[in-house]
């Protein structure tokens, strides 16, 4: 029998199967190009490409693709065979590093926000050598950023790429500042952890709902919910443990480190958690889990959900994004150290991020905002719709006595002065982890809780990237012509500190009076709404960071506005459609069949017994009548609405319209739809229930 440790990693061209099938020149300067982004000679491309291709075949490939991430959410791949004519009538395998370097796909029928016109369809993918390449079935998928002809970045892996370099850049400065010439790298890690719900398909394929729009638009709560807890961290069912086992033996082939899987909360929720790696290649894992999830989920008979809240009343699922910093020499920048001026990096660093959460909390809350997620932030199962930040109470009583030059009252009772001077030690992992915070340091990490399940990590952490290299240019500009260097430092952190405690809040994110609290009396953003939420993209201070650091142009920021509005517009569009079409095609005629046959049981029994009461049936008719009257009425609302709808232009206006006249109707249409599911019996109902969906895999 293989072992985990001989084949994890065998569906990957990763470092050792290039040490092993390159030349040591070739192997070399490749890593070069990795590890600092020199530009690759075309000899060395096309030895790579031949290696590549060799592996590849080797192993069963057939084709290759360009693999790549538009701004659709998902990835794209366009597939040509390695086949090349021979002079005989045969045919030979050839891949050459020209192909391995550039594609190019039809980039018309991608989102571009206006970046281009449906008639420019050239684009181009671009080779990402930091990111290995791997077989997915029949096919040697490459890694690759997408671009236009005109140079504007379409995809999610540039715009990360290049934040990753805007915060290695300013790291470095600051490390410099410490003696710490010989770090060549700091790289952003991630690990994000990932929940999902696994349903029976049979279930699934009579629910047009789940099959549209990957959440119940419909449901009545079922006797019992999460109420026990007994769900989470329980036994693993036999069913969903098969499906993990084999979800684990497809990662692992493709090198994905997939370490810890769990029950959740809700039923039928479930937790996979990776290792840490950095960010560009924790991205494309993660699509790549999601994407096998649910094809293992097939195999299994079963339907793997993404969707942030596909069950209301329960909760939704999300995607902890998992962030630290990392040094090519093995550091990690926020983990405590041994000596104080290892302690004052580290909380120079942890400044930086707390300055950068408070000045672009709103660009944060923008990186998550989706359809999906608005039904999930603050809905008492994931963080609030305002960013805050805990820290634990050891950490805040450090800053609040380097803020106040007062004695530290912990582990040691030293006045807090930074550089040189002694710096009370103190322990990681010493508060409990805060899963009402938004954005919680958890030792020597922080961990961003406000992603939805179905997000691209690519987003958030492009922006908490660029934010957290914007604080330390702004630290190193300062510290770097000082006079008197641990002065500086004690004053710049005291100063950051003062300015920016607003953002720490170390209590209980659910509790209305914090709302109140950070919104009043702190002046913290509370976007409640992906249409409050977008707009913060092209807000001027926050265009003009992203610009500065070369992230993004402005036509690329702008671009991304507008695909977010509409696809926001589009994803509730084609709800409400669904919504409606359920109601008018299975709701309706399955109330009024099942209350013909309470006229028809009504009538039996007069016929029997005249003295015979039927109060049961009578008053159950007449609830049910009127319940269809009213789901029909709030239909043609909605459909109304919808016709208004279509009459707009602008995006904004839509969006807008959407969030404070379309949802309430949906919500007003599923209220009395899901009370009328409450009355009519069983074998009525035309589709599975909450009851069947949420306990039907054993």
């Amino acid at each position: 029998m293989t072992t985990v440790p001989e084949y994890f990693g065998s569906l990957v061209f990763d470092s050792r199967m290039m040490k092993a099938r390159l030349s040591a020149d070739v192997y070399h300067s490749l890593k070069r190009t990795i590890q600092k982004g020199t530009k690759l000679d075309l000899s060395v491309a096309n030895a790579v490409a031949a290696a590549m291709k060799d592996w590849a075949v080797e192993n069963g490939a057939t084709h290759f693709t360009h693999w790549f991430q538009p701004l659709t959410g998902v990835t794209a791949e366009k597939h040509d065979s390695f086949i090349t004519p021979a002079p005989d009538g045969r045919v030979i395998m050839e891949f050459s590093g020209k192909e391995l370097i550039k594609g190019e796909p039809d980039a018309s029928s991608f989102p571009s926000g206006g970046l281009r016109a449906t008639f420019e369809a050239r684009g181009y993918t671009a080779w990402d050598p930091t990111s290995y390449a791997f077989i997915k079935g029949k096919t040697l998928c490459i890694p690759t950023a997408f671009c236009s002809y005109g140079g504007e970045a379409l995809d999610k892996k540039t715009p990360l790429l290049r934040s990753m370099e805007a915060l290695n850049k300013q790291s470095l400065r600051i490390l410099k500042l410490f003696g710490h010439d010989n770090v060549k790298r700091v790289c952003a890690c991630v690990g994000p952890e990932q929940e999902y719900f696994l349903v029976d398909k049979a279930m699934y394929d009579k629910r047009k709902d789940l099959i549209y729009t990957g959440r119940t638009l419909f449901g009545a709560k079922p006797p019992k919910g999460q109420e026990l807890d007994d769900h989470y961290f329980g036994t693993i069912k036999p069913r969903v443990a098969a499906f993990m086992d084999d979800l684990n033996t497809e990662l692992w082939k493709l090198g994905i480190l997939a370490k810890t899987e769990h029950n959740e909360v809700a039923p039928a929720q479930h937790e996979l958690a990776p290792i840490y790696t950095t960010t560009n290649i924790a991205t494309d894992q993660n699509q790549l889990t999601m994407e096998i999830m649910q094809k293992v989920a097939a195999k299994h008979d079963l339907v793997c959900l993404l969707h942030e809240k596909p069950f209301a009343g329960v909760n939704g699922s999300g995607k902890h994004n998992n962030w630290s910093l990392s040094t090519d020499t093995g550091i990690n920048l926020f983990a405590s150290g041994e000596t104080p001026y290892e302690n004052a990096q580290f909380l120079l660093f942890l400044v930086a991020v707390v300055q950068a959460v408070d000045d672009y909390q709103g660009l944060l809350r923008a990186a998550v905002a989706t359809a999906g997620n608005d039904h999930r932030l603050g809905a008492n199962e994931a963080p609030p719709a305002v960013i805050s930040i805990f820290l634990g109470d050891e950490l805040t009583a450090i800053l609040d006595s380097i803020e106040n030059d007062t004695p530290y009252n912990g582990v040691e009772k030293k006045k807090m002065k930074l550089g040189v001077d002694a710096l009370p030690r103190f322990t990681r992992d010493n508060t409990d982890r805060n899963r009402t915070s938004p954005f919680a340091f958890t030792g020597n990490k922080f961990e961003f809780r406000m992603l939805g399940s179905s997000n691209s990590i690519a987003c958030a952490n492009i922006m908490l990237n660029t934010a957290v290299a914007e604080s330390l240019r702004l630290f190193a500009d300062e510290l770097e012509g000082a006079s008197d260097f641990n002065k500086a430092l004690h004053d710049l952190i005291k100063k950051t500190i003062k300015t920016h405690k607003r953002i720490i809040f170390n209590g209980n994110g659910y509790d209305d009076a914090w709302i109140k609290e950070a919104t009043e009396e702190r002046g913290l953003l509370n976007l409640r709404t992906t249409p409050d939420a977008i707009p913060m993209l092209i807000q001027k201070d926050n265009m003009d960071m992203l610009m500065a650091h070369k992230v993004y142009t402005e036509s690329e920021i702008r671009s991304r506005h507008e695909i977010l509005l509409e696809n926001y517009c589009k994803v509730v569009r084609i709800e409400a459609l669904t919504m409606a079409d359920m109601a008018r095609k299975e709701i309706l005629p399955a109330v009024e069949a099942y209350v013909s046959s309470l006229v028809s049981v009504t009538t039996a029994k007069k016929a029997l017994d005249a003295e015979i009461p039927s109060n049961y049936e009578q008053k159950l008719i007449k609830c049910l009548t009127t319940l269809v009257d009213t789901i029909d009425h709030r239909t043609d609302v909605l459909e109304q609405a919808m016709v208004k709808l279509d009459t707009m232009g602008a995006l904004a206006e839509e969006a807008a319209f959407i969030r404070d006249d379309i949802i309430p109707k949906m919500c007003e249409l599923r209220a009395v739809a899901d009370e009328a599911e409450t009355l009519t019996a069983a074998k009525y109902w035309p589709f599975p229930t909450y009851g069947d969906l949420l306990f039907g895999v054993k």
